[in-house]
């Protein structure tokens, strides 16, 4: 236990020196939450769309007033003559609604008017978005303005555990995951990257310090500097993204503890099997960020990655404790919920040591 404490003591003190590297190292989490925190949005508005009124009545107006009092679409003028897609093609709008001849004669004789919507369908996420809107929008139309225009079945909607919809609570512990994935893998790459590059790691081998107390007097260290990385960037959520904890906030703690370890024990790995500083940084950025970004569940449900792939997402740390993060600050289910959270983590944590330990003793023993 003395020569892990150690081992840890030198790394902290070595890594202290370099001042470059504990500034980047502590302000880098912080940058990265605020530009992904505030680039990404999974809400739409202000989207510019072109009415075309062929009815020029009250009741057509009141439409688009109806849909202009939305804050996800902007009026914007429409030609008076040429084709109805004209918008579209010159990216003037990112749909257009065309209004037919007798549209309030049609509704006061109850007769159902097709409205048509010409919408962009360049992003599909977005015109999904806009499809559903334009439909909810309607429907608020008719129920204000159409006799008996009320459905048979009227669903009465409440939005559990987010009812504001603000999509800031569900990336804002996204990143928190993702973040945390990166900087303190990075970290212990380059530090044992830098030893096998410039050789001085031949003189752990031929000492008297074993491989798992070497390993673990190097994960302890940049554990802790984990550590201050989540104080600051858990302050930085709560600033920014206004998360708090639901419930328990003890299986986020737990969790936080193995999910640091996992990720360190990872870069570890990687820099014990890289002995080149700029090999091991492209290893951990795109193992790291690249699939904690892509297959943790940060942008878009696991379920929507295609089956050939979706297993690599069981591989990747930030799956779960992206898991653990939405429930400690959005849900709030405690451990009954994702207690398995901590188990898989923890069975990753393993499998990485052991894969750097047996690396590092058959170098220990050939030395």
């Amino acid at each position: 236990m003395k020569k892990i404490i150690a081992q840890a003591g030198k790394e902290l003190r070595q890594f202290s020196r370099d001042k470059l590297t504990v500034t980047l190292a502590l302000v880098l989490p912080m940058i990265l939450m605020w530009l992904i925190g505030t680039c990404i949005s999974l809400t739409v508005h202000d989207l510019p769309v072109a009415i075309k009124d062929m009815d020029q009545t009250a009741l057509s107006r009141q439409y688009v007033e109806t849909l202009g009092a939305s804050i996800t679409f902007r009026i914007v003028p429409a030609a008076a003559t040429g084709p109805v897609e004209t918008p579209l093609d010159q990216e003037q709008a990112r749909a257009v609604i065309v209004i037919p001849e007798h549209f309030a004669r049609d509704l006061q004789r109850g007769q159902s008017p097709d409205v048509q919507w010409l919408i962009d369908g360049t992003d599909a996420n977005t015109a999904n978005m806009i499809r559903g809107d334009a439909a909810a929008l309607t429907q608020a139309f008719n129920a204000r303005y159409v006799a008996n225009a009320a459905p048979a079945i009227q669903p009465r909607i409440r939005y559990w555990f987010n009812p504001g919809q603000d999509s800031d609570k569900y990336i804002g512990p996204g990143i928190f995951a993702v973040g945390l994935a990166l900087f303190p893998p990075l970290l212990v790459a380059l530090a044992m990257s830098r030893e096998g590059e410039q050789k001085t790691i031949l003189q752990v081998y031929v000492s008297s310090i074993k491989a798992h107390e070497y390993l673990f007097g190097k994960i302890i260290a940049y554990m802790i500097v984990g550590i201050a990385q989540w104080l600051l960037t858990f302050a930085l959520g709560v600033f920014l993204f206004g998360i708090w904890f639901k419930g328990d906030p003890l299986p986020l703690i737990v969790s936080s503890f193995v999910y640091l370890f996992c990720t360190v024990a990872f870069g570890a790995m990687i820099g014990a099997t890289i002995p080149d500083q700029a090999a091991a940084i492209q290893a951990v950025q795109n193992v790291c960020f690249l699939l904690s970004y892509l297959l943790s569940g940060f942008v878009f449900p696991i379920s929507n990655i295609p089956a050939s792939i979706r297993w690599i997402s069981s591989l990747v740390p930030a799956r779960y404790f992206v898991e653990m993060s939405r429930d400690a600050f959005v849900r709030g289910g405690g451990w009954n919920a994702v207690w398995h959270v901590p188990v898989i983590l923890s069975l990753l944590s393993a499998a990485f040591f052991v894969r750097t330990w047996i690396f590092m003793r058959k170098m220990q023993v050939e030395a």
